[in-house]
């Protein structure tokens, strides 16, 4: 997936992690700094609750700013991030989003505060590019139909209960089989994903303009149980074998999920539409994995 242009942003939906008081002195800035570049700004709700109150801002719900904005700035984490592109992908909407880093690691919001303002212009100015990120999209059918739908970023993770035992699974690429895994559970990842829960249950570290999937036992019983690549265009298929007793539920993003039952079966394949993330700067992805993850230090 190569860099693309950034097309023109006009208007700019904002998005703060929840109840983050320290972003309040730079919502402010950004307010004023767009506002004199005859830039639109679109507040979301509970982003708007952190400033002080000002007649004619243009304040909207999540839902909306994903269909009415050329571009989202989100101010947090990863998970801030994470939550936001999940909806761009529910939504089916290619509106780009450029991520400023309020957290302590920080891959998808690598832009710093002392950034901001540089990578803002170039943003508005179309200096910027772009770069596509693999989504993946969950449907999950019980009793014959279909009963969930979700689109994630980083990963479907299928897990046990804390108290339970081990759970199996029996998992297809397409319609052949490819293995029954026991163990405390199973990550279905991007590329984007590769660095999180994927890298703790010690998948490998893909880099994220790979068209791929990643298939990650968590803490398997049988030693030969590996991780595996396979090609992006993969179809997915898990099917818990559960006793009655068993507890399996499956996550998305780490942001929502629900239980699992005996008979269910979860598809991830790829969205239609990737994320389009900004990338304001020419800071590399092995210079981000040397920095945050102190990659290939002694």
């Amino acid at each position: 997936m190569a860099l693309l242009p950034l097309p023109p942003v006009t208007r700019i939906g904002i998005v703060a992690k929840s109840h983050l008081s320290a972003a309040t002195p730079h919502l402010v800035d950004i307010e004023a700094w767009l506002a004199a570049r005859q830039v639109s700004a679109v507040f979301e709700t509970d982003t708007a609750e952190l400033m002080p109150p000002a007649a004619g801002r243009q304040i909207g719900v999540k839902e909306a700013l994903v269909r009415d904005v050329d571009m989202v700035l989100v101010l947090g984490g990863d998970g801030t991030l994470l939550g936001m592109a999940d909806r761009i992908g529910e939504a089916g909407s290619g509106i780009p989003v450029l991520g400023v880093n309020f957290g302590s690691l920080g891959f998808l919001t690598e832009v710093t505060l002392p950034e901001l303002h540089r990578a803002l212009e170039s943003a508005i100015e179309g200096h910027a590019f772009l770069e596509e990120r693999l989504m993946l999209r969950s449907l999950t059918r019980r009793d014959g139909r279909d009963f969930r739908r979700h689109v994630a970023l980083n990963d479907a993770v299928i897990t046990k209960a804390a108290r339970s035992r081990m759970i199996d699974l029996s998992v297809f690429v397409g319609e052949e089989f490819v293995t029954r895994v026991k163990a405390d559970g199973l990550i279905i990842g991007t590329p984007t994903g590769s660095t999180a829960y994927n890298l703790a249950a010690g998948g490998p570290i893909v880099q994220p303009t790979v068209d791929a999937l990643l298939i990650t036992p968590i803490a398997p019983h049988t030693l030969t149980n590996r991780p595996i690549v396979i090609p992006g265009s993969s179809i997915v298929r898990v099917q818990p074998n559960m006793l009655e007793r068993d507890e399996v539920s499956i996550t998305f993003d780490g942001q929502i999920g629900f239980e699992l039952r005996a008979g269910d079966e979860v598809t991830v394949q790829r969205t239609e539409r990737p994320l389009r993330i900004v990338k304001p700067s020419t800071r590399s992805y092995f210079e981000i994995l040397r920095t945050k993850l102190k990659w290939g230090e002694r």
